[in-house]
């Protein structure tokens, strides 16, 4: 065999290896990507302090085998409100708990002693929220505290018997843990930037979703940009080789 012919298969070998690492951040990319947000999380467009507004749990399942078949949300006693609802929800039936308010609330010149202290949401026989899926548990009522941010705890069901409690505080300054508590945020509602924002659009709803769902999506795009560029250095590397060797 000659030397130049020796030489032939190295760039190919370079290649395999290069392609194998860019591989390797890859997968590793995308298991960030799918599994660093799927907590539930609590969002409103017209929640704020002293007024009446709708807020929205979104549950995403995170099994890959069984389906979430149910949802308690804890509401403590600093985010009671005189009156709370909650939407329909097709093959679900939600059951509300009630508590004693320590310090009675004033709704409009109504005392209220006790308040609805838990929502639990359980799913009627063969539905639920089945792998890869995601749903949406709506409440309504006010008026909402004079606050910046609400905690709900969340424990979420599974089929398989087996619960995910989302019950940890975030702390400002801190790194979120592992599994906090939905945090609602008054404060845009308060200052008119969600009631004065442009209407959105379907497209834009989806893609501010699957940007919720996929907080890891930058990373992902990035180790896929990188993909990319190592499979066009190697190809050029591979036939400036082949011209040299053929020369």
């Amino acid at each position: 065999m000659s030397p130049r012919a020796a030489t032939r298969p190295r760039p190919l070998a370079r290649a395999v290896v290069v392609l194998t690492a860019l591989l390797t951040a890859l997968a590793a990319s995308v298991v960030v990507a799918s599994g660093a947000s799927a907590h539930v999380t609590v969002a409103s467009q017209d929640a704020a302090p002293g007024g009446y507004g709708k807020i929205t749990f979104r549950v995403p399942n995170e099994s890959d085998t069984a389906s979430t078949v149910g949802l308690r949300i804890q509401i403590p006693e600093d985010a009671a409100l005189a009156s709370l609802r909650t939407q329909p929800m097709p093959g679900w039936t939600a059951t509300l708990t009630t508590a004693d308010l320590d310090e009675p609330l004033d709704n409009h010149g109504q005392e209220i002693s006790s308040y609805v202290s838990v929502v639990e949401f359980r799913a009627d026989e063969g539905a639920g929220i089945g792998p890869g899926q995601f749903q949406e548990f709506a409440l309504s009522g006010g008026p909402f505290p004079d606050a910046d941010q609400l905690s709900f705890p969340v424990v979420q069901l599974y089929s398989d018997g087996s619960e995910a409690a989302w019950i940890e505080p975030t702390v400002d300054g801190q790194e979120e843990p592992e599994s906090p508590a939905p945090v609602l945020s008054l404060t845009s509602a308060a200052s008119g930037e969600t009631a004065d924002a442009p209407a959105t659009t379907e497209e834009d709803h989806d893609h501010a979703a699957a940007v919720e769902e996929s907080p890891g999506a930058l990373a992902l795009f990035l180790a896929i940009l990188a993909l990319l560029t190592g499979i066009a250095g190697v190809v050029l590397g591979w036939r400036a080789t082949r011209r040299t060797v053929s020369s």
